[in-house]
């Protein structure tokens, strides 16, 4: 009896054990569900950890609520909050269009590379919000040229064919175009509307601010991998994920334009002179474009501070050169990041007034600047900003309670497979699973765990599911763009769903094909050893771990 009765004190000892390393996994399952249902705000979920790391004695958790991603993040937002504010979007967008031309397939064309490259810059809902009633406005005006001419027509065949002609009378073939038109236009409609939508989800991932799953990943990278966080910046992300966003934008456009246009590309182009409907649809854009007159200095100045910024983000470290970062500041260690440039030049919006300075005369009043804490305190999203501090704390509290090293062991069949197929599947598994959840929160979950839960390369999975986690097309709840278009583009669930299948498939075989290849290169996945090293758990073997990572 005295050996079974140690026994069993031993394995109860074993299983609390197992317990108290599994402890953080209690704090994630709560906050997973809490996410998804959200029957707290996502923000207030987001400070569980504050209360239950501490009392579960796993870590105080409050450092790690303000990194340095929260600074770029804040930083990219007062630009595009500048940007807006001074509807300088709007005057590029309308411009693009102008030069695109208005055919169907064009227009399509055009509203996609404009939504994209907005959305890199700005939010995904601002520029949604934004495009979606121009395209609308572009396809009524289209329709009202259409109707007048086929008025037109109708009238004309009436005089010449009228007498002759019973069965099909004009009224007959005026219902017949009607009808048709109609159904064109609601095709129309419905693919301009989801093109829109799609493209400014897909323009977030290529800018490492376009998107919040992109800055928690460069959180998690610095603060799981402090000596090599720094490999993910502005210009390593763009390099990466900018050709990959033109690759799923082209595809998307021909699965639009195959879904709701068909591949008559002569009729959808268009040759020759441009017809009435055209040039009246293209006198709907000149005329809004007018309305904003002549560029104002305040338009100018914000064009100027965002145009530096993204010159000051590339040049600061490019990799393949000593950035300006590192020749004049970061010669002792890591102090300048992309996050000290945004809020350097996110401060001139403070300082540079709005109107031309005019020398000479009393002045009465100061001018005012670009920017001011009112406008800045409405439209800036404070909630996200704790949403991406909770993040950083449950990837500490996985890495400190053993939950990350438990998930490596417990994932080792995994290795069994190759290193393509492991990102396929967990890119296919975070894509289904931010069709039901915030991409944000998905990325915040998933992130940690995939840094070191895989022997393998740790950007090597988690770069193609941080773009997997943006890849929500499917269900008008998975982002708030899907929800902006169905609303506005008289669609049903199933037209989003056949639409979105598909191009969630285009976005994990296009980010997979692009780890593998110049992504590949890019990290250097190949010979950098020292990730291998960091990503291997302790009690493995690194000769083991080596030798899975070749293989």
């Amino acid at each position: 009896e005295q050996p079974a009765k140690i026994s069993g004190n031993l394995s109860a000892t074993i299983r609390i054990l197992v317990l108290l390393l599994r402890i953080c996994g209690y704090v994630i399952i709560l906050m997973a569900l809490y996410w998804c249902t959200e029957c707290m705000p996502l923000a207030v979920t987001a400070l569980m950890p504050v209360v239950l790391f501490p009392m579960m004695g796993i870590m105080k958790v409050s450092m790690e609520y303000l990194k340095d991603s929260n600074m770029l993040f804040i930083g990219g937002l007062l630009v595009a909050i500048a940007v807006e504010h001074w509807n300088l979007h709007k005057r590029i967008a309308l411009g693009v269009l102008l030069l695109v031309g208005v055919r169907p397939s064009l227009l399509m064309m055009g509203f996609m590379i404009v939504s994209s490259f907005l959305s890199m810059w700005i939010s995904n809902t601002a520029t949604t919000a934004m495009m979606l009633p121009i395209a609308h406005a572009v396809l009524q005006q289209l329709k009202a040229t259409e109707v007048q001419m086929n008025s037109l027509y109708n009238l004309m065949y009436w005089v010449c064919w009228g007498a002759d002609e019973h069965e099909w009378g004009p009224e007959a073939i005026q219902e017949f175009k009607r009808k048709a038109m109609e159904a064109k236009y609601d095709l129309l409609t419905k693919g301009m509307s989801l093109s829109v939508c799609y493209s400014a989800s897909i323009g977030g991932t290529a800018t490492l601010t376009g998107t919040t799953p992109n800055l928690i990943l460069k959180g998690q990278m610095d603060e799981l991998f402090p000596e090599n966080g720094d490999v993910i910046n502005f210009a390593s992300w763009f390099g990466f994920a900018f050709p990959n966003m033109v690759l799923m934008l082209v595809f998307s456009w021909l699965w639009l334009q195959f879904m709701y246009l068909g591949f008559n590309l002569k009729q959808s182009f268009g040759c020759g002179m441009k017809s009435d409907r055209d040039k009246e649809a293209y006198a709907v854009m000149k005329t809004e474009y007018r309305k904003l007159g002549s560029m104002r200095f305040a338009e100018g100045a914000v064009l100027t501070i965002f145009i530096l910024l993204v010159i000051l983000w590339f040049t600061r470290e490019p990799g393949f050169i000593d950035g300006w970062a590192t020749v004049l500041f970061n010669k002792e260690g890591e102090f300048v990041s992309d996050g000290t440039v945004a809020i350097l030049m996110s401060m001139l919006f403070f300082v540079v007034p709005s109107q031309l300075p005019r020398f000479g005369g009393k002045v009465k009043n100061a001018l005012p600047t670009l920017l001011n804490w009112r406008v800045v305190n409405e439209r800036m999203p404070w909630n996200i900003i704790i949403l991406l501090g909770g993040g950083f704390a449950l990837a500490a509290g996985s890495e400190r309670s053993g939950l990350s090293k438990w998930l490596g062991e417990s994932l080792a069949p995994l290795q069994q497979i190759p290193a393509f197929a492991i990102s396929l599947l967990l890119c296919l598994l975070v894509a289904t699973f931010t069709e039901c959840s915030s991409n944000t929160a998905t990325t915040t979950l998933f992130l940690p765990i995939l840094a070191t839960a895989i022997n393998l390369h740790p950007l090597y999975v988690m770069l193609p599911c941080t773009v997997a986690a943006s890849l929500a097309f499917m269900l008008p709840v998975a982002t708030p763009p899907n929800a902006i278009a169905f609303s506005f583009g008289n669609l049903k669930v199933i037209d989003m769903v056949k639409s979105g299948f598909m191009l969630n498939i285009i976005g994990i075989l296009t980010v997979n094909l692009g780890i593998n290849t110049w992504g590949y290169a890019m990290f250097d996945m190949v010979i950098s050893l020292s990730w291998i090293m960091i990503s291997c758990h302790e009690n493995v073997q690194h000769t083991v771990c080596l030798s899975n990572y070749l293989k």
